[in-house]
């Protein structure tokens, strides 16, 4: 039986981490003993006196290992290491490093998933790119696309030729983001070209809102803002989104996972308002995940309203950008799955289970 896989992208942003979270998940669910690996990270967290990738954190708190740097995350490229490593290779062992952390997985699992990094050829200044590790590891490889046709096929046939080259297998394809009207026209012509070359497509997975959904703590990240109230509350979702505006006119039509944005001269007129409409559709003031105060530098004013927002534990953010910008700013927000997204985790074990046939992968 296969016993690893290497799970590549045509870039970032595709939901590479998001179907290798429910990749992990499905094999498991056939009674093997699963365990991941980051082979080569570039966005790391420390780990007591080390170096982690984010996302080999996320696994092991996601999916219950424990982790340990050497052996999940062998590799990290930081800032200042490809000069260094230009300068001098001979002062690395990145190769080393993963064939020892792949040597000791694969004898104490019974399958292990390999997470490759951004797009095909990410990592090669260092000779570790997915391309090259994949062959090192002599693991098949998993490629993930984001949904449509033509340019689907364009951006496949481009990243596929870097394993070719390589000479490592490609187990098949996972066509993530698709919307799900263009669904079956989009695998059956992705499938006919895929027939061609002889990989098979694995699934179409539809494209679902709820995984773009960013959190409180996100956006306040994103506008490099400050918490004014309710720091706790920074782990609501954010479902939709509403200026000040929109609430004095009471335009909003849906206020579900609400997040409001509102100039600070404007503050206590908006939330005057959306109190209204609250009442006025009977709905609970939890249904606002929260408002960002825009046009605050470094002030910290008197908020309105205060036992409303108090009482329904609505984190209050402020940022120096104006309303406009800061709508710009969340809207431009490339969201990824972490640990304080569960339902995400969660959302992606059952697209993976709905949509990607397994038998063609093991």
């Amino acid at each position: 039986m296969l016993d690893r896989l290497y799970i590549a992208a045509t870039s970032q942003h595709v939901g590479k981490t998001t179907c290798t979270l429910g990749l992990m998940a499905a094999i498991r669910g056939r009674n093997h003993k699963v365990s991941y690996c980051k082979p080569v990270g570039q966005e790391w967290v420390e780990l007591g006196d080390l170096q982690v990738d984010k996302d080999a954190l996320l696994f092991a708190r996601g999916m219950d290992f424990e982790l340990k740097a050497e052996l999940h995350s062998p590799v990290i490229i930081g800032s200042g290491v490809t000069a260094s490593y230009l300068d001098d290779p001979t002062k690395y062992e990145f190769n080393r490093a993963i064939t020892r952390a792949s040597r000791k997985l694969q004898a104490k699992n019974d399958f292990v998933i390999y997470e490759g990094t951004g797009h095909p050829g990410v990592g090669s200044v260092c000779d570790v790119s997915n391309a090259q590790v994949a062959q090192l590891l002599g693991a098949p490889v998993v490629m993930i696309v984001e949904g449509g046709i033509g340019s689907t096929i364009d951006r496949l046939n481009m990243n596929l030729a870097m394993f070719r080259e390589r000479r490592v297998q490609v187990r098949g394809v996972i066509v993530n983001k698709t919307r799900p009207a263009k669904m079956e026209k989009v695998g059956h012509y992705v499938g006919k070209y895929l027939e061609k070359t002889g990989i098979p497509l694995l699934g179409v997975l539809p494209f679902e809102k709820i995984l773009s959904n960013p959190i409180m703590a996100s956006v306040r990240h994103s506008l490099k803002g400050r918490t004014l109230l309710n720091r706790e509350g920074l782990d609501n979702q954010v479902e939709n989104i509403a200026s000040g505006s929109l609430l004095a006119q009471e335009e909003v039509e849906n206020l579900k996972n609400l997040l409001v944005i509102v100039s600070h001269r404007r503050l206590y007129e908006a939330l005057s308002a959306l109190q209204g409409i609250l009442k006025s559709r009977g709905l609970p003031g939890t249904t606002i995940s929260g408002v960002v105060v825009t046009g605050l530098m470094d002030e910290s004013p008197r908020l309105p309203h205060l036992k409303f927002l108090e009482a329904n534990n609505i984190p209050v953010v402020a940022s120096s950008l104006d309303t406009y910008g800061a709508a710009v700013r969340i809207s431009q927000m490339e969201v990824k799955i972490n640990l304080k997204t569960p339902w995400k985790i969660r959302r992606a074990v059952e697209l993976i289970e709905e949509h990607v046939n397994m038998d063609l992968i093991l």
